[in-house]
């Protein structure tokens, strides 16, 4: 696998999440139209929307995958046509499917796009994976339960021409390939359907059947215990380990998370695949790299599967939070040697000490010094949501458009 360039997949929720995905270095980004995806709580595109987006990564050289990979109900095939011929017409690079249905549908109907089978298709093994390629699939995404031993066997007895994906960062799912019923259950709000009100994050209790009304804690705790909270997912020191396991695509969860999100730890893979592609036999990752991942809400880091069954290192029990260590201020549209011109994000005040996080770098520490508005006047703080404001540049940097800044909370 040693030279063979690894591919860095960033989700898009949004425009705006596109845009910090290709700001950032993403090779492709996965997203959907408002129907047949996964999530259906971000804005996803609307057709006109998706043609926009295709034609903005592809003039960055940047690839489109288009997630379609909800288990439709019969009352949704109908309209299925419509939506893949569509999304052919605009351009995308791949569709993302799990339903086999769908999968032959897509075939037919536009025989030259190109298909991933996504990983709630439940890929654990390479005779799934192989008779997926006979049937046109042109790439697996792993089901999340798999150890690199277990990819690296799939890689040798699949074809060359075939491509794994699998997800390496972000938040990891209780239930397998994320099949799970209990929001079904729970909130009638089916998580195969892109509607997961997430349960396995709420925090239980147990109730003896014969004192109804009385709750004990699974521990003794007053706060009760979050028994299926799984920790986040974050392997960027282990970049070398999946290339040589024969991954083609790195996956970075996260549709539903900020704008914010997706471009830190978009840059941070980035970073770090870049330093594995100039030297992949002597890979270590810098610590300013690996930190990068801290600076995104996020809860506590683990390794999942890859490295054997996690046992009890997967769960987080205390809580369901999140961390949250910075706040993005503002994000930066021009930048001369003497003024930063940005838009405000979250207030901050003069002499607060910042960091200005650029593509393809790690955070350059910066002190805000005489903000002003739009005319020119001076403020304390930038308490105006949204507005243009402008910063004395004493870096000696010049930072391009789309740039953030950022405050350690």
């Amino acid at each position: 696998m040693i030279g063979k360039k690894l591919e860095v997949l960033a989700p898009a929720g949004d425009q705006e999440r596109l845009t910090a995905a290709l700001d950032f270095g993403a090779d492709a980004v996965y997203l959907a139209k408002t129907s047949f995806g996964m999530r259906a709580g971000p804005k996803n595109f609307d057709e006109e929307g998706l043609t926009r987006a295709v034609k903005m990564c592809h003039e960055r050289g940047v690839k489109v995958y288009l997630t379609c990979n909800t288990l439709p109900r019969n009352e949704e095939i109908p309209s299925f046509e419509h939506f893949i011929r569509q999304a052919h017409e605009a351009g995308v690079d791949a569709a993302i499917i799990a339903d086999l249905g769908l999968m032959m549908m897509t075939h037919r109907i536009v025989p030259d796009l190109p298909i991933h089978m996504s990983t709630q298709t439940g890929i654990v093994n390479y005779a799934s994976a192989n008779e997926l390629y006979r049937m046109g699939a042109k790439r697996v995404v792993l089901a999340r339960e798999l150890s690199l031993e277990e990819v690296a066997q799939i890689r040798r007895n699949t074809p060359e021409d075939l491509e794994i994906e699998v997800f390496v960062h972000g938040a990891m799912c209780v239930s397998f390939s994320g099949r799970c019923l209990l929001s079904s259950y729970l909130t009638a709000r089916d998580a195969n359907r892109g509607q997961c009100a997430q349960p396995c994050r709420w925090g239980y209790h147990l109730m003896e059947e014969k004192r109804e009304g009385q709750f004990f804690p699974v521990f003794e705790d007053e706060k009760g215990t979050y028994i299926l909270n799984s920790k986040d997912m974050c392997m960027i020191d282990h970049i070398d380990k999946l290339a040589d396991a024969g991954v083609t695509s790195l996956k970075i969860e996260g549709r539903a998370k900020s704008a914010y999100y997706v471009s830190v730890i978009t840059n941070a893979y980035r970073m770090a695949v870049d330093l594995y592609e100039k030297n992949p036999d002597n890979f270590r990752l810098p610590d300013s790299i690996r930190d990068e991942v801290f600076k995104v809400s996020h809860r506590d880091y683990c390794t999942g599967f890859f490295f054997g069954h996690p046992s009890e290192c997967r769960q987080y029990y205390a809580d369901s939070g999140y961390i949250r260590n910075y706040d993005v201020c503002a994000v930066i549209e021009e930048c001369t040697a003497d003024r930063i011109i940005c838009i405000q994000r979250n207030k901050f005040f003069a002499g607060d000490e910042l960091e200005i996080l650029a593509p393809g770098s790690t955070g350059v520490p910066y002190k805000a010094e005489d903000i002003q508005n739009e005319e020119g006047e001076p403020m304390e703080d930038t308490r105006y949501a949204d507005r243009p404001f402008s910063m004395r540049n004493t870096t000696g940097m010049i930072f391009a458009k789309g740039s953030l800044i950022r405050k350690k909370v």
